[in-house]
């Protein structure tokens, strides 16, 4: 059996795809490489590459508006995305996602590792996780 593989992508629906595009660009301080219809033209993605060769999808469907209630990590279904840096990177996310006037949690540690919650346009649920140093 091989190793279980690493994941390629991560794509979560929004509701407004304009903000969300301007939003994610700030974060990732990065413009998308990917922009249109899917060929079915069931859906819309607009993808940017992170580093390490993970795409980041944001989707709008054409089946309609989202459904009622926005994100909530406590529904079934997805509780977060974190991604990943080092203990000694954690202070320069605080700074960057201040500068970019994105609310966040502050550098929470625990003893798994530490990391900094914050949320997107539709409230998903987002952070930046260390592992423990050591």
């Amino acid at each position: 059996m091989p190793n279980f593989p690493a994941l390629t992508h991560v794509a979560i629906t929004v509701s407004d795809l304009p903000a969300s595009t301007a939003w994610y660009g700030k974060l990732f301080d990065a413009e998308p490489v990917l922009d249109e219809d899917e060929e079915s033209g069931d859906f819309h993605h607009t993808v940017f590459a992170l580093d390490g060769g993970t795409l980041f999808g944001l989707h709008t469907h054409a089946s309609g508006d989202p459904a009622p209630g926005g994100f909530s990590e406590t529904n079934v279904g997805l509780d977060h995305i974190a991604f990943a840096c080092t203990q000694s990177e954690l202070e320069d996310w605080v700074s960057r996602l201040d500068k970019a006037g994105i609310a966040h949690s502050g550098i929470k540690h625990a003893h798994y590792g530490s990391g900094i919650s914050f949320r997107d346009p539709d409230n998903i649920a987002l952070e930046f996780f260390a592992p423990p140093a050591g």
